[in-house]
């Protein structure tokens, strides 16, 4: 066909302009008179990779997967010879086929981005450790950390405030450009933003006011709740309230007691951080506390059990 004989970095000004237009209406939140534009820049220059990257890009700001998809095969089909290792479009490509399930696909761009992807047919497994992540980034924004399963998904393992929407034990479908980075240990963390639950999880959120006379005592309630495969967290030292300008930098994780109460970064309406570094213990702490309904109280009654004089609980509600 002889329009793919056209130089394929030159594009016309029409599209250029077409394309920056359709870019500000995205910033501006007008998806859909965003859409029409890069529809026609796709008329325009059908033969140009940027032109189905870019409507890719738009379908996955829609969250409509199918189309992202089909866009995307567009948009990799017509990469240059040579091009892929690093190409955004094998990256968007992914993170298209993970949110549909389509596992074929999802190793195939991975794999053409440049990833060691094991063989399966299954889901894509990848053990990238630990990682930040922003739920709700566009709402109640929160930070918090969890395991990264594969390049598109984190499965959530702080107890997110119920402001957020989201639970322990979800798996949320994350965006590959971090925003900010979080310190824990001197090592440091790129921050991905949620951009949309993947896989809701059935273990409800509750809080707790406690009275743990010491850390200790606070600690033994987590390990209880840990033992019976669920998690508890104390909010009143692990969330601390920072603006999206400090939240999307580079800011220190470490509380200064173990790496698995790295602080959540919440929105504005969250809680001030009750304990910092040199402060006297607090005893009355608030506590996050992921596990059944039918559960829940048991814990905490053996928690108390185990040392009445220091311990006590009051207020136990479900928040998520």
């Amino acid at each position: 066909m002889k329009i793919f004989n056209r130089a394929r970095q030159r594009p016309s000004a029409t599209w250029r302009q077409t394309t920056d237009r359709a870019f500000t209406l995205i910033g501006d939140g007008r998806l859909d008179d965003a859409g029409a534009l890069l529809v026609r820049a796709t008329d325009l220059e059908p033969w140009l990779s940027d032109s189905w990257f870019n409507l890719a890009l738009l379908h996955k700001f829609r969250r409509d997967w199918d189309q992202a998809r089909a866009a995307g095969l567009r948009a990799v089909a017509l990469l240059d010879r040579g091009t892929g290792s690093g190409a955004p479009d094998w990256w968007n490509l992914g993170i298209a086929a993970t949110a549909l399930q389509d596992w074929a696909l999802a190793r195939r761009a991975w794999q053409a981005y440049g990833l060691r992807v094991p063989p399966g047919d299954g889901p894509v497994r990848i053990d990238y450790g630990m990682t930040p992540v922003r739920l709700s980034p566009e709402g109640e924004s929160e930070v918090v950390w969890g395991r990264r399963l594969d390049p598109a998904r984190v499965e959530v393992l702080s107890i997110p405030l119920p402001s957020s929407g989201r639970r322990w034990g979800e798996v949320v479908l994350h965006d590959g450009s971090p925003h900010g980075e979080r310190v824990a240990d001197g090592v440091p963390y790129p921050v991905f933003d949620e951009i949309e639950l993947w896989a809701p999880s059935p273990v409800p959120t509750h809080v707790v006011l406690l009275q743990a006379s010491t850390e200790s005592d606070r600690d033994a309630l987590e390990r209880i709740v840990s033992e019976a495969g669920y998690a508890a967290e104390d909010w009143t030292s692990s969330v601390r309230l920072l603006c999206r300008a400090c939240s999307e930098s580079r800011m220190a994780s470490d509380d200064g007691h173990s790496g698995a109460h790295d602080p959540h970064d919440d929105g504005p309406l969250g809680r001030l951080s009750h304990h910092a570094q040199g402060e006297l213990w607090v005893p009355e702490r608030e506590c996050g506390v992921a596990a059944p309904a039918g559960l829940v109280e048991q814990l905490l009654d053996r928690w108390v059990a185990e040392s009445p004089a220091r311990r006590a609980y009051r207020d136990l509600e479900e928040v998520c």
